[in-house]
């Protein structure tokens, strides 16, 4: 590494980009999924959990005064809400402060605000708190992406990336099976099975919280703050690591990254990078997020009333189905993963959201039809899933990979932000108001929305986007603090055709 002085800051040579993307897979990487990617398994709980409970929380006797409604509705909006405040919010800082510190406080704020939905004790404040619940969660969304791929060697980011992703659906498989026992009142009264569910969910943070403590900050965003002797000791150590592991020397780095040091990017140049050098790319990062948004709150928050209004499910037992669907999504991104690094992401994408609307089509005929039941129901959201959850879970890869390190959390915050506002909030309201008619035709337009919205994301992906596949990330997005680079062998450029230049 070379160091030299600037107008704004040292201007330094590294290869330590070159060096994190060419490690072999190793235990220290499964250290980084299981510290970082662990916190999707609580989003899942908390998701699932609120939707299998709802019929239980507006039956008499469960202490609170709420409707079903208000819960797959009010209070899931409310949750999403707070999850798009916290991403702009935390996105911001997790730039300027660094992945590691947001991903512990935005934790913290996650557990604090689960414990404190436990103890409920009127609407307003079961209200509250799912909203500070979302608030930490969005945060996460943008620090935890982040650190992952600029941790994660270029050769496995994707399968990474969705893998992380879709563990989400692990933790929708413990809320489900959870929600059946909290529940059952012959184990728990009906007034505080649906509390443990939550405060266990606090429990399970706070064990994340300390297993979290050892995963290091980014090399590269180290790299961008003047912090480089750290990035060197950090980098240096996972190479020692590694090789002791392998008992073998690591190949040398190829390719090297010059770029003026500095401390904070203005919302202006972060504007002017997102709208227009990289255009195309915000439109692709946009259509993603609001197609999988409107069809994954809506469903998660959801499904639950659609089988006790139309198939006669008892509120107790639609855990039991929300099961099977979520282990259907946690084998979309676990069988597909690879797919995403080999075929590549365009046609990866693009035909993971297409298949996902066209078997949705299909199953709001079957249902219009009146030919499913609730366990065809389900086995038909099984296919529909595998799919979207893989696409979905491409949604936060592209916006993480596609745009400037300098830039990437708060890029990740803005796109999950407004598309999930869009598709995330009035998702779950819609899809309330629909389902709850009981009317077979309303439910069938929610479904048609949710197939029509991730076919329209497919669409756009076929034409815009990005082969990211196996590149490191200052291929695919030159960092704006960069002077100069030597172009990795092995890489060709693929910029953004709609770019213009930016002047930083």
């Amino acid at each position: 590494m070379t160091t030299a002085q600037s107008e704004t800051g040292r201007t330094i040579t590294t290869s330590i980009p070159a060096r994190l993307d060419r490690l072999p897979w190793s235990r220290w990487h499964w250290t980084i999924v299981i510290g970082l990617g662990t916190v999707w398994i609580l989003d899942g709980l908390e998701v699932t959990v609120v939707g299998n409970i709802a019929g239980r929380l507006s039956e008499p006797g469960s202490g609170l005064p709420i409707t079903s409604g208000e819960v797959t509705g009010i209070a899931a909006a409310l949750y999403v809400a707070g999850a798009c405040a916290g991403a702009l919010f935390w996105g911001r800082l997790t730039d300027i402060w660094g992945r590691k510190k947001l991903f512990m406080i935005t934790l913290a704020v996650y557990l604090g605000a689960t414990a404190l939905t436990a103890i409920a004790f009127d609407t307003w404040w079961f209200f509250l708190f799912r909203f500070l619940t979302g608030f930490g969660i969005g945060g996460e969304y943008a620090a935890i992406n982040s650190a992952i791929d600029e941790l994660i060697p270029a050769q496995y980011r994707g399968r990474v990336d969705l893998l992380i992703n879709g563990s989400f659906w692990l933790g929708a498989v413990g809320g489900s099976l959870l929600s059946i026992l909290a529940l059952d009142t012959s184990i728990f009264p009906a007034n505080v099975g649906w509390r443990l569910t939550f405060a266990l969910g606090a429990v399970l943070a706070l064990v994340i919280l300390l297993v979290r403590r050892h995963v290091p900050e980014s090399p590269r965003w180290l790299l961008i703050h003047g912090r480089d002797e750290e990035a060197e000791r950090i980098v240096g150590d996972i190479e020692r690591r590694v090789e002791a592991e392998r008992n073998e020397p690591l190949p040398r780095p190829e390719g090297e990254l010059t770029i003026h040091q500095r401390k904070n990017v203005t919302f202006t140049e972060i504007a002017r990078t997102v709208f227009a050098k990289y255009r195309r790319r915000s439109v692709l990062g946009f259509s993603l997020f609001i197609g999988q948004a409107f069809l994954y709150n809506a469903i998660t928050f959801g499904f639950g009333a659609i089988l006790t209004t139309f198939f006669d499910v008892p509120s107790g037992n639609t855990g039991y189905y929300f099961a099977v669907i979520a282990v259907g999504n946690f084998l979309g991104p676990l069988l597909l993963g690879k797919l995403f690094d080999t075929v590549g992401r365009r046609v990866m994408i693009s035909g993971t959201y297409l298949l996902s609307g066209i078997l949705l089509f299909g199953t709001a005929w079957l249902f219009d039809q009146g030919s499913l039941g609730a366990t065809t129901l389900t086995a038909c959201w099984c296919a529909v899933l595998f799919f979207a959850s893989a696409g979905a879970s491409s949604a936060y890869l592209t916006v993480s990979e596609v745009f400037p390190m300098e830039t990437r959390a708060m890029s990740i915050a803005f796109f999950y932000a407004l598309g999930t506002a869009a598709g995330g909030i009035s998702g779950p309201l819609l899809f309330a108001d629909l389902t709850g008619t009981g009317k077979v035709g309303d439910t069938v337009l929610a479904f048609q929305i949710g197939a029509g919205l991730m076919c329209a994301a497919g669409l756009v992906a076929a034409f815009l986007a990005v082969k990211a596949e196996r590149r490191s990330l200052e291929d695919i997005a030159t960092p704006l603090t960069a002077a100069a680079s030597k172009a990795k062998a092995g890489t060709s450029p693929d910029p953004d055709p709609g770019a213009q230049p930016v002047t930083p």
